[in-house]
């Protein structure tokens, strides 16, 4: 049991270490604010915003499209964000008669619109469908906010906007992507529709 209660603790450590770390980072910070403000235009003009990633940051991709288009702290019309990993009969034709890189990159294809925002999220940095939505993004053209880990992988050179957390602990950059995306979705709300938390 005393095993158990130190790796309890080692993890607890380990997240408030890595959130004291982005707190640190003055061009981090200065990133999440360009975001929110990117954000805020984007649906003042009437554009949308898609989400993508795999397994965890999927989870997370679709958490916080809903955090937009559902509500967050009021309630208020909704925001048109959508994770494109959503529609399981177009994910697995996609997947069998392509391959599973295209997966996001197609569906973007069919429904962004210049102006619109595409959320990539990979805490390596280096998921090839996540890749090629950025690819796809580039052509249309929309801007790209890439959610990495440390290195951001090869998504670094490739996002108009990188959020890299600096852990290559795939736990630990996970929780950071959350906190930073409730973040935004708080204050891209309040910008929007006029409240104060």
């Amino acid at each position: 049991m005393r095993q158990m209660s130190e790796t309890i603790h080692q993890a607890f450590q380990e997240s408030i270490r890595v959130k004291q770390e982005l707190l640190r980072d003055p061009e981090l910070m200065a990133t999440i604010e360009e975001v929110i403000h990117l954000m805020v235009s984007t649906f003042e003009e009437g554009h949308r915003v898609f989400f993508c990633g795999n397994g965890g940051s999927a989870a997370d991709a679709q958490h916080l499209a809903a955090e937009l288009s559902g509500r967050f702290y009021i309630d208020r019309r909704p925001l048109p964000a959508e994770a494109l990993h959503c529609n399981t009969s177009f994910l697995t034709a996609v997947a069998n008669d392509y391959s599973y890189e295209e997966v996001y990159a197609r569906l973007l294809q069919a429904m962004a619109q210049p102006g619109d925002l595409l959320w990539a999220l990979s805490t390596s940095g280096n998921s090839r469908n996540v890749i090629r939505a950025i690819e796809v993004a580039q052509q249309i053209p929309i801007r790209v906010i890439g959610f990495t880990g440390k290195t951001g992988g090869a998504m670094k050179h490739m996002c108009d906007y990188l959020i890299n957390v600096p852990s290559d602990d795939t736990p630990r950059i996970q929780e950071a992507h959350m906190l930073i995306g409730h973040t935004i979705c708080q204050l891209t709300e309040q910008a929007l529709f006029g409240y104060d938390a």
